[in-house]
């Protein structure tokens, strides 16, 4: 085992929910990743849709519970002493697979070691072990300072957006979507009357585009009173899964540096987009013609190494007005096409 010892830290990481092309949900997940050597783990991991068992949306004594554990304050959950370190964001069932690995104590150090890929009680490290991931040894007091901070001031995403707009039909179905993929939506004419309370509770407000400038400014200035800081939505058009993918990037604090989609612009038929990590990438064209019908193309689904990639769009997909969503398990982004 490598004595070098490793960097540990905690970063707050989202799995991005939408609603996909076919129809399908996928649901939102905040959670706590773990940064190694000033790197999520989780992206060496390539294209793996997983969230660590620090979730922001499990109840407080199973997350509190979760942290212990890492810290080897209660019994091992599997076999050999290993511990799930990314698991299943839609349920918690081992055989939806999971990425476990031992966590030992080795002198005031903790190390993890023997990654693998897990579906039953026993890990087969031949079969389905990491081979190129760990060991790593951490020191003590680093690993234990970041775990218990967590204790003492767990995340709390914000997760509920304000939709302001003019369409009830279409923001009632965007409601309905966001409530779905876990994100809490509520619909109103404007913020005047709503407690500076409920407005500071809030972590986007979304327009319509039809909601005009006087309109937008008293919402804004509704919630500046208040002291309520939101990132603020430009609805592009009233095509709910594009307006739920243009939330879903809003309410993404990660930093830029830790994410693994990093940009998107979309040029006639043509979308070039850059990726920090190997992962699967979809993107999708979305455009709405005369008579309102939303068609929806999807151009790209497969799995991208770092780097700047051009992808090309069907001419048909992106004639008049239309937009492109690039979509990762770790976030979102939208770009109108440009002509």
């Amino acid at each position: 085992m490598s004595a070098e010892y490793a960097t540990f830290g905690l970063a707050p990481a989202i799995r991005a929910g939408g609603v996909l092309p076919g129809g399908d949900y996928q649901v939102h997940r905040d959670f706590v990743d773990f940064v190694v050597d000033g790197r999520p783990l989780l992206f060496q991991l390539s294209d793996l849709d997983a969230v660590s068992p620090l979730a922001s949306d499990i109840p407080p004594a199973i997350f509190t519970a979760q942290v212990h554990s890492l810290l080897l304050e209660a019994d091992a959950p599997l076999e050999g002493g290993r511990y799930v370190i990314y698991g299943c964001p839609e349920c918690e069932d081992l055989s939806c697979g999971a990425v476990t690995a031992v966590i030992e104590k080795d002198g005031d150090d903790f190390v993890w070691r023997d990654f693998a890929w897990q579906t039953r009680e026993r890990a087969d490290l031949e079969l389905n072990g990491y081979h190129g991931i760990g060991p790593f040894r951490f020191r003590g007091d680093a690993y234990r300072s970041a775990l218990t901070s967590l204790l003492d001031s767990p995340a709390a995403p914000r997760h509920r957006v304000l939709l302001i707009g003019s369409r009830v039909a279409v923001l009632a179905r965007l409601a309905a979507a966001l409530r779905t993929i876990g994100i809490g939506a509520e619909i109103a004419y404007d913020a005047t009357d709503v407690p500076a309370e409920e407005l500071r509770g809030y972590g986007a407000v979304a327009f319509g585009r039809a909601v005009g400038e006087p309109r937008r400014a008293a919402v804004r200035e509704a919630f500046a009173r208040a002291g309520a800081e939101v990132a603020w939505v430009d609805g592009l058009a009233p095509i709910v899964p594009l307006l739920v993918a243009q939330i879903e990037d809003a309410l993404d604090r990660t930093p830029v540096e830790r994410r693994r989609l990093t940009e998107l612009t979309a040029v006639g038929d043509t979308a070039e987009l850059e990726v920090t990590s190997t992962c699967r990438v979809q993107v999708t064209a979305y455009r709405q013609d005369r008579l309102h019908r939303v068609h929806v193309h999807e151009a790209f689904d497969d799995v991208l190494a770092a780097g700047r990639h051009r992808i090309a769009l069907d001419p048909r997909a992106t004639k008049g007005e239309s937009f492109v969503v690039a979509r990762t398990t770790g976030g979102a982004l939208v770009a109108a096409v440009t002509h």
